[in-house]
């Protein structure tokens, strides 16, 4: 009995140390999914995760955890995340906590985003932290989140679907067609809108999702990009290749990857970065073919979960490939565009799951010539029909290749000669440099000090911050094009610790409910009916479930009960709600409609059994609104004062807003016009 005992204690210690290595494995690989800046109008700088550099943001650059960006004042940016789009308005501050196959977590430290997502699986976590709160999308749908230049508050309004806000030990549901602005960390002080009216930036942001989806019946939802190819292409059929998407507008000479540049792109290493506006997706995902003298673009299966890749190109030569310019032979790199059935061979690390998925949803190719490339890592013996194709292989000096200078003014053409002679290879041997991390894009602004110092709220705990450059410089030296894998990158010691954002982690101590319960009164009124999901009629409480502390909490001033105000608390009326908001719940709306009236009725005796502890009769008035804890209710005058003042407050923070605005536009015109007087 005791020799099976052991037996079988030694058989689940090999079966624990098997997961293990398995999900060792499943770590390395690097995430299915990046962020691609789609669209910038304006001033719009990036810093690189870890790094303190500003410069200006290039379209099209995949953008990764630790990864920040500045919109200045008058600008726009739209950033593309999976199935979701992040549209960005001026002075907004925005970095990416994290991204990965199932979260993205992104910090607004200021400014307005206008998020659509178009799904949201089970198991997805789409985070916006702010200073104030942490805002957890539910469903697909439309919101907007806006940070106020100070910081001191956040408005969240959900167009449709439905949403999460969770502070510091209370946590609500936000239904579709609700507003409300928040103030603190701890959801006690807020107001609530009716309706808000749709700004410029809104409808800027409706017209971009009324694009052409065209491309969609043809390429996997997971492609990042996909929208653009409607504008910039047509789609045709092409015997054994199927569905093919020809660019329009292209030079006659034109071949995939010539006109842009490389970047160096943890944990990825050399990456495409590609000019034209709809260089995203076709750099990144599916295969390339010269089909009767003209390239065209066939994408993976419709149905499969597309797996990003940082270049779908093979390179020729190795660490001492030379190619000739005018001022004689030098060190280069050369690469050529992978073809439809041509197996992808990362020169990352992979596991052999993540080395079949990234070929299998990118191209139509047997499982067999996958594993065989998997197996076999020294593959010599591969045709690959693209490198035959006349002016398919780029060449630039490799100095050209690792600044990340654009390619197409150093472009080169190698002989056959050449071509026949080099090996063809997985990974471009060349070691990056600081340039080939931020590019050679020109400096760019930087957003406030304060902003990027602002501490934040999140639900989800993001990541430890990345490792700096500088302190993995010598190590990727000594490996020429490969990315460090997951042991060497633990032996970094960074000399300084890496700027990372201050984030606070809330665990409120209930779970939030939808809906929540009546008698938890709701803070607001709902919006107009046309964006409503929940009829109206029987309006449900926007009011999470409260935490027992918070219900603790909710009958701070027991005296303010006693008034006839009771009104001021705002539980919803159960039946006629004639009069939904007082005063100081509406204290400092642009648009308030001041319920002046206090009567008694509008109090909601229903809340009683929801909350059986502390002041019998009055505890339930002052449970779930929380927002005229911050106002003495005794008497009317007195409200009126306060909210009074704190509107006052509330217009000239946004009088120092616009003035800041206006001075920062005023300074930007100012540069831009000396430097383009330099110029001349």
């Amino acid at each position: 009995m005791h020799e099976q005992r052991s037996r079988a204690r030694i058989f689940a210690l090999l079966l624990g140390a098997a997961a293990l290595v398995l999900a060792g494995w499943a770590s390395a690989d690097p995430p299915s999914r990046v962020a691609r800046l789609g669209y910038t109008s304006g001033a719009v700088s990036f810093s690189p995760a870890g790094e303190n550099d500003w410069v200006q943001a290039r379209m099209n650059r995949p953008l990764i955890t630790g990864d920040s960006l500045w919109v200045d004042a008058g600008a726009r940016a739209e950033l593309q995340v999976g199935s979701a789009v992040i549209r960005m308005s001026g002075s907004t501050s925005l970095t990416l906590l994290n991204l990965d196959d199932r979260v993205a977590q992104l910090q607004l430290a200021q400014g307005t985003l206008n998020v659509r997502v178009r799904r949201l699986g089970p198991q997805e976590v789409f985070e916006v932290a702010t200073p104030n709160l942490a805002y957890s999308i539910r469903r697909p749908g439309t919101y907007r989140i806006e940070v106020d230049s100070a910081g001191d508050a956040t408005t969240v309004v959900v167009r449709e679907g439905q949403a999460e806000v969770f502070g510091e030990g209370a946590a609500y549901v936000v239904d579709a067609g609700r507003a409300y602005r928040f103030y603190g960390t701890g959801l006690h002080d807020y107001e609530t809108f009716e309706r808000l009216q749709d700004d410029e930036f809104d409808r800027w942001s409706s017209d971009r999702d009324r694009r052409g989806t065209v491309a969609a019946r043809y390429v996997s939802r997971d492609v990042i990009g996909y929208e653009d190819l409607d504008e910039y292409g047509s789609w045709r059929t092409a015997e054994g290749y199927g569905n093919v998407w020809m660019p329009n507008r292209v030079a006659a000479d034109w071949a995939p990857y010539r006109d842009g540049h490389w970047a160096w792109i943890d944990p990825w290493g050399w990456t495409w970065v590609d000019d034209a506006p709809w260089g995203f997706a076709v750099s990144h995902y599916g295969r390339w073919a010269n089909i009767g003298g003209t390239w065209g673009w066939i994408p993976g299966p419709v149905r499969s979960r597309a797996v990003y890749a940082p270049a779908l190109v093979a390179f020729i030569g190795g660490s001492n490939f030379q190619i000739s310019i005018s001022l004689g032979n030098v060190l280069g790199v050369a690469w050529f565009p992978l073809g439809p059935r041509d197996v992808y061979r990362p020169s990352y690390p992979v596991s052999r799951s993540y080395f079949n998925d990234i070929n299998t949803s990118n191209t139509t190719i047997r499982t067999t010539n996958i594993t065989n490339v998997y197996n076999n890592v020294n593959v010599t013996n591969v045709t690959y029909v693209n490198q035959q194709v006349p002016g398919a292989i780029v060449a630039v000096p490799s100095t050209t290749f690792v600044q990340s200078q654009p390619v197409g003014r150093s472009a080169v053409r190698l002989s056959r000669e050449a071509i026949a002679k080099a090996p063809v290879t997985a990974v471009a041997a060349v070691a990056p440099v600081q340039a080939s991390v931020r590019g050679a894009a020109a400096p760019g602004f930087k957003p406030p000090a304060e902003a990027s110092k602002r501490p934040v709220v999140a639900k989800a705990t993001p990541p430890p911050a990345p490792v700096p450059f500088a302190a993995k410089q010598s190590a990727l030296a000594a490996q020429p094009g490969r990315p460090l894998d997951a042991a060497a990158l633990a032996a970094v010691k960074p000399a300084a610790p890496a700027p990372a954002p201050s984030v606070k982690v809330v665990s409120p101590t209930k779970r939030a409910v939808a809906p929540p319960k009546p008698q938890a009164v709701a803070p607001g009124r709902r919006r107009a009916p046309e964006v409503q999901t929940v009829p109206q009629p029987t309006p449900q409480p926007s009011v999470i479930v409260p935490t027992p502390a918070e219900a603790q909490k909710a009958p701070q001033r027991p005296e303010v009960q006693e008034a006839p105000k009771a009104p001021a608390v705002v539980p919803k009326a159960p039946e006629a709600q004639k009069a939904p908001q007082p005063p100081e719940v509406q204290r400092r709306l642009q648009r308030p409609e001041v319920q002046e009236a206090p009567k008694a009725p509008a109090v909601v005796p229903k809340a009683p059994e929801a909350q059986k502890a502390p002041q019998p009769p009055e505890a339930p008035k002052a449970l779930p609104p929380k927002p005229d804890a911050a106002q003495p209710a005794e008497k009317g005058g007195a409200r009126k004062s306060d909210a009074q003042r704190r509107l006052e407050e509330k217009l000239k923070r946004e009088d120092k807003l616009k003035l800041e605005e206006k001075l920062r536009l005023e300074e930007r015109l100012k540069r831009e016009e000396d430097e383009r007087k330099r110029r001349q």
